[in-house]
């Protein structure tokens, strides 16, 4: 499918930003910047969608709410090649193996179109099923949800696409370009949302949630062509990219190894925020509603901190390449404090402004005022999120997924009993969910900091000088 798109690599790196010289400091915000700026724009997709469809009916926006979290699960799938590729491009640019990174490219991009293809076949045959596992109260609700999820499913490839050319990008330094083609994209869904969702085209019959549907999988699509163009003109910033002679098993293979860790961490958290939200549909649509907004608000930490744990994983894999260790060590605290700053920030946002966030989206007083105490619980647990998410960026960088994801798979998963324990609680009823979630997630950044300490001590990672590739002990 992309190989007549692919030009024949002329042996030389595209102008890159290395990152083993230099200023820290300067080297990470100015990667990852661009990088925010870019899951920003990702996050933007879902609010412009959440924004329009709230002006409808709350059932539109648990509809999509409902659908959105089987196209959240496919990050599962997305998050392997994804992650693969970032590690490896990083690390063998760092190395200056220039023929590995056109290597792990491709191979990157051939996993993802072989995921995207059987996620999409796994939708449609299983659809009814997937939809009626939330037992909605609602008939127009299960129906919209169901429109939304078959589009969606149909325009899988450019979804599974569009982060792989993102993670290799980054990994080779260069957060500009996805920045500027992902911006692209949402201006074009910004413009057709409105247009679809309220039915303003004449001659199409769209409405509401397959509205907003149609709009996402347009934008997604013109993403992704944008971005196979760039790497056939050989755009500034763009790594060289060949049609591979043979497919390398060893390359699929390490790459399915760095990436399955965090494919299964992010499957895990997906699957468990599907049964929590078979806990919260007891509470009705309005709650549903509530926690798709609420997770789209708190997202603001997410996108904000993924962007320094992106730029902190690709500075600390093209330095652990170069055999750069103490540039590793400096370039982790350093970047831990600029994500500790962002976290206090939103804490303050989340507490103090909750009810005039959730006004933005929903109009029932009653889901505004529910939606205000999930804010102000979840409030609690940012400084802690950013710590794991900036150690996770740290660990993903020199090679070692699997502790992240270890400590994210085993509170995630403790997320479950926690709930059915708290619910026993008549005083907190739907906020037993919200506090559950806020507890994890505090665990989950203390612990996962104390793992990577070693790190800092100048232990668990040994790099062999005399070798010429870096070899790593634990």
């Amino acid at each position: 499918m992309l190989c007549w798109l692919l030009p024949e690599s002329d042996g030389s790196m595209a102008k890159q930003f290395g990152l083993t010289e230099g200023s820290i400091a300067k080297s990470l915000i100015k990667l990852a910047v661009p990088i925010m700026s870019t899951s920003f724009v990702q996050m933007a997709y879902s609010l412009t969608d959440m924004f329009w469809l709230g002006r409808i009916s709350t059932m539109e926006v648990a509809a999509v709410g409902t659908a959105s979290f089987f196209v959240w699960l496919a990050m599962m799938l997305i998050l392997i090649p994804r992650t693969g590729a970032e590690v490896e491009v990083s690390q063998s640019f760092g190395a200056k193996d220039h023929k590995r990174v056109n290597e792990v490219a491709s191979h990157s991009l051939i996993l993802a179109i072989a995921f995207a293809i059987g996620y999409m076949l796994f939708i449609l045959a299983f659809m009814n099923q997937l939809v009626g596992f939330f037992n909605l109260k609602s008939d127009y609700v299960v129906k919209a949800a169901k429109e939304y999820l078959t589009i969606t499913a149909l325009f899988m490839v450019p979804q599974f696409l569009n982060p792989v050319f993102t993670g290799i990008l980054i990994g080779a330094g260069n957060s500009r370009l996805p920045f500027l083609v992902n911006t692209a994209g949402m201006v074009m869904n910004a413009v057709l949302d409105p247009l679809l969702i309220f039915n303003r085209i004449p001659g199409l019959n769209f409405y509401g949630a397959k509205g907003a549907a149609i709009a996402s999988v347009i934008a997604h699509t013109c993403v992704m062509i944008t971005f196979l163009l760039a790497f056939r003109a050989k755009a500034k910033g763009t790594v060289p990219l060949s049609k591979p002679e043979k497919v390398s098993r060893t390359t699929l293979t390490r790459l399915l190894k760095l990436g399955a860790p965090v494919g299964l961490h992010s499957g895990l958290f997906s699957i468990i925020a599907i049964i929590l939200a078979r806990f919260i549909a007891e509470w009705g649509d309005a709650a549903i509603a509530v926690q798709k907004v609420g997770s789209q608000i708190e997202s603001l930490t997410w996108m904000t901190v993924g962007g320094f744990s992106s730029a902190i994983c690709t500075f600390t894999g093209q330095n652990y390449g170069a055999r750069r260790m103490d540039r590793v060590r400096k370039g982790y605290l350093a970047g831990l404090g600029l994500v500790l700053l962002i976290g206090l920030v939103n804490t303050a946002v989340f507490f103090f402004f909750s009810e005039q966030l959730f006004s933005l989206f929903l109009n029932d007083p009653h889901a505004v005022q529910m939606g205000s105490d999930y804010m102000r619980i979840l409030s609690i647990s940012q400084i802690f999120v950013c710590i794991e998410m900036a150690t996770t960026g740290a660990f993903n960088g020199i090679g070692k997924t699997m502790p992240p994801s270890a400590v994210g798979i085993v509170f995630t998963a403790l997320r479950i009993p926690g709930v059915v324990l708290l619910l026993g609680l008549p005083d907190l009823g739907l906020n037993s969910i919200w506090w559950v979630i806020t507890v994890s997630s505090i665990f989950k950044g203390i612990l996962l900091f104390l793992w990577f300490f070693p790190v800092l001590k100048g232990g668990y990672v040994n790099i062999q000088e005399t070798s010429k590739k870096v070899k790593v002990s634990a």
